[in-house]
């Protein structure tokens, strides 16, 4: 059985979901506007380098859920996928899914974001396997830490070997991994199909000293 997996943030939809839920938190004044507003960029400079520390991102990007209340978040959420997460739609993205689909592949999404800000998207999109950071829930509330190891860089790899092993009948199948990030490298190394999809700058120059398709999922080209 054929597993077509994607990175989500700047692959699926056309902008990062990680970093809009920051500026979305701003916006709505549920943090501090000056302070979050420098480290969300901050961070998101780090990350789009290579250099990101996922753990202090985690410490930093984790906090708000566990100081907004559920009721909140979960209003909250909905008006992100509404207001943020539609603007920044890739019917092109449906269609690939679409293709794998049709070809009988299971479809996964593996992203470096949280499960929380993730979820609804992943619905959205009607994806059969969700892997995601996962943030800490005790007693029906977010603590503000990560669970288990962060799905980030090598960390993507790990938690696809550990599902592999839950599911052992695709093993043995093809794998194709579709991103835009060099972060992603490790997983993209991994796969029988790698493929760049509109790819930062150090992906596209991989991509083409290997040999790997580029597509885009954004213009008409």
């Amino acid at each position: 059985m054929h597993l077509a997996i994607f990175d989500l943030d700047n692959t699926l939809i056309g902008g990062d979901s990680d970093y809009a839920w920051g500026e979305f938190l701003v916006a709505r004044e549920h943090v501090d506007s000056d302070r979050y507003r420098s480290a969300n960029d901050r961070f998101y400079r780090d990350y789009q380098r290579g250099e990101l520390d996922i753990f202090a991102y985690l410490e930093f990007a984790l906090e708000p859920l566990a100081q907004i209340s559920r009721v909140q978040l979960a209003n909250l959420q909905r008006e992100f996928m509404r207001e943020v997460i539609s603007e920044i739609w890739l019917p092109r993205a449906e269609e690939l899914i679409g293709e794998h689909r049709r070809k009988g592949h299971h479809i996964m999404i593996i992203t470096a974001t949280n499960r929380f800000v993730v979820e609804p998207i992943a619905a959205r999109l009607g994806v059969d396997t969700l892997l995601a950071t996962e943030p800490e829930e005790v007693e029906g509330s977010f603590t503000g830490r990560v669970l288990g190891e962060p799905c980030f860089r090598g960390g993507k790899v790990l938690r696809l070997d550990q599902w592999l092993a839950r599911n052992p009948e695709y093993q043995r199948g093809e794998k194709w991994f579709y991103s835009d990030s060099i972060n992603d490298l490790p997983l993209l190394e991994r796969v029988e199909h790698p493929v760049a999809v509109d790819p930062d700058a150090r992906l596209r120059a991989e991509a083409e000293q290997r040999g790997w398709p580029i597509i885009s999922l954004r213009s008409q080209d």
